[in-house]
């Protein structure tokens, strides 16, 4: 060897070195057929557990992102929501209007200026809680439907077309965001026999 070979510096990456490599449970002068043997057993264990953890942590991963949109999910729920109780305190307010407006000899008595600011306040009062995703449900003539509607009276119909439609609403509902805060109680067909 000459002396420029020797000033060559091994490259760690192109030419790992060997010393490092410590192998355990082969005893000297083992055949080397049982260490190869045992060494091939200890690495099927290594590769079953690296998998073992791979799959763990793929697990660990997926379910905090599963987390993360249930706690989105959640979030947007509160805020879209929040308001529910205060709409249900309104909700009454809101029937006295309709009771007011609904007796027409009393509501035709009074002085026709009086009765445009009611209907505007009203309209105002509608106008801010459809904001809020607020919506009146009136289902007059619509099928009874038992998740949106509440059966106060059934009135015999002779009609087999009024049988299980709505005839009247005795109360109107709401509906916040889609959400049934208030089902409308409703008086509802039901063929005679």
């Amino acid at each position: 060897m000459n002396s420029d070979d020797q000033n060559i510096k091994k490259d760690p990456a192109v030419e790992p070195e060997t010393e490092d490599v410590v192998i355990e449970d082969i005893e000297e002068g083992e055949n080397p057929a049982s260490a190869l043997k045992k060494l091939r057993e200890k690495l099927k264990t290594a590769i079953a557990e690296k998998q073992q953890y791979l799959d763990g942590w793929q697990r660990a991963q997926a379910d905090f992102v599963n987390y993360k949109k249930r706690e989105k999910e959640e979030r947007e729920n509160i805020v879209k929501f929040s308001n529910e109780q205060l709409i249900l305190d309104l909700i009454p307010a809101l029937d006295s209007f309709d009771m007011a407006m609904a007796n027409k000899e009393a509501w035709n008595a009074a002085p026709e200026n009086w009765r445009k600011g009611v209907e505007y306040i009203y309209s105002q009062i509608l106008s801010v809680l459809e904001g809020y995703g607020v919506k009146q449900v009136n289902p007059i003539g619509e099928e009874y439907n038992h998740l949106h509607h509440e059966p106060s009276v059934m009135t015999p119909v002779e009609e087999g077309e009024k049988d299980g439609k709505i005839i009247s609403v005795l109360q109107k509902g709401y509906l916040l965001n889609g959400k049934v805060i208030r089902p409308a109680k409703v008086n509802v067909g039901e063929l005679k026999k």
